[in-house]
This record gives structure tokens, sequence and C-alpha cells, in this order.
């Protein structure tokens, strides 16, 4: 374990890692979700990752900009990443601060992780696409017994929520009992999908 955090325990490892989960990321896309880091300080971090073998750079094909990736030892910290956040949603559940930037990538594994340790096993499968303006998609599934989360939703889903950030932020973060749909959280499904999705979420469905 200490070996382990000699390279993963800086503050800012582990959350880049988070927002390389779902995909390959620019520099700059980096700097957006890492909100408080400074270029250099983000800069230092990706070395020290390429050089730990978690991340590797991909120079463009075309333009400038290289792309970050991880690899198979950083896709690996995968477990330990959801493990920090539940315990974070467990035991420093915070709903977001006015003007706090709120990143569509980390609330969703946020989200993933809360179904799975709340939700449980759903009684069919299941397709729920997240809809974040302008275009911002993601998609969560259960099947075969598992919660998985993935970046796009161009597929059919049984529910579509369009939504903020900080809107589900909210929600998400809500203490006591939680109300569906409510302002700025639309569900677009049939009544049945809606139903199981408010049970997974312990919210209570309201009329409009």
């Amino acid at each position: 374990m200490a070996r382990a955090l000699e390279i993963i325990g800086e503050r800012w490892s582990l959350l880049v890692v988070r927002d390389l989960a779902l995909g390959p990321r620019r520099f700059t896309d980096l700097m957006r979700s890492l909100a408080d880091i400074t270029p250099t300080r983000l800069t230092d971090r990706l070395r020290q990752l390429e050089a730990a073998g978690l991340v590797t750079r991909e120079p463009p094909s075309t333009g400038r900009e290289v792309w970050y990736r991880l690899t198979d030892a950083g896709r690996d910290l995968a477990p330990v990443v959801e493990a920090l956040t539940l315990w974070g949603m467990s035991h420093a559940l915070e709903p977001p601060q006015a003007h706090e930037p709120v990143h569509p990538t980390s609330l969703m594994i946020g989200t993933k992780v809360f179904l799975g340790e709340h939700a449980g096993r759903l009684a069919r499968p299941a397709r729920w696409v997240w809809r974040f303006p302008p275009d911002d998609a993601y998609t969560i599934r259960f099947g075969n017994g598992a919660w998985t989360l993935a970046h796009g939703g161009r597929d059919a889903a049984d529910l579509v929520i369009e939504t903020t950030p900080e809107a589900w932020a909210s929600f998400l973060t809500a203490r006591g009992a939680r109300t569906l749909p409510r302002e700025e959280i639309e569900l677009r499904g049939n009544a049945a999908a809606i139903k199981v999705f408010a049970r997974a979420f312990a919210a209570e469905l309201r009329s409009k």
C-alpha cells in the first residue's frame, strides 16, 4: 500500500485517473474537469503517471493537441476510484456549493457508484441515458448483474434524463426524501421505466 501511495497518493493523481476512466482526453479537457489545478501541476502529474506506466500519450495525427489515455495498469485502478467515491458519498457527502463547477464525468461516476451500492440488482436489464447541455450524454446500463457506465448516448434507451450537471448533482447529494420529476430534471420514457428509475434512487414519484 505504501508503494502504491507513492505513485497515486498525491491529491491530483487519482483525479486524473478518474477523468480518463471513460476514454482519452486532451490536456485542455483535463484542465476543464480539474477546475482548481494549474497547467504546471497537471503537466507534472501527467508526466509522473506516464513514467509510472498508468497513462500513455498519443501524438496528434493532425493539429497540435496530444491525447492521454489510461494503460491497462491505469484501468486497474477503477475499483480504487469507485471505492473512494463511495466512501466520500457515505461519509463526506455535501451538495455542490454556489458557483462550484460540476463536471459530468465525475458526476456520472458517482451516479454509477450510487446505483451499485443502493439500487443493487434490478429485475431486468435497463439502459438509461443522461443528456446534459449543450450536447453531452452518458449511458448507464444494468445487465448480467452489474452496472456499467459509458460516455455517449446514441443507442436506444429505456429512459432519457434531460438535466444539467448542477441539477443532477443537487438531486444525487440531497439529504432526506428525493422526488422525481423535479425542476430541471425531465424524464422521458414510459411509466414502467420511470417507476424503476425512481425506485433505484429511492425517490418518490409525483405527478407533473
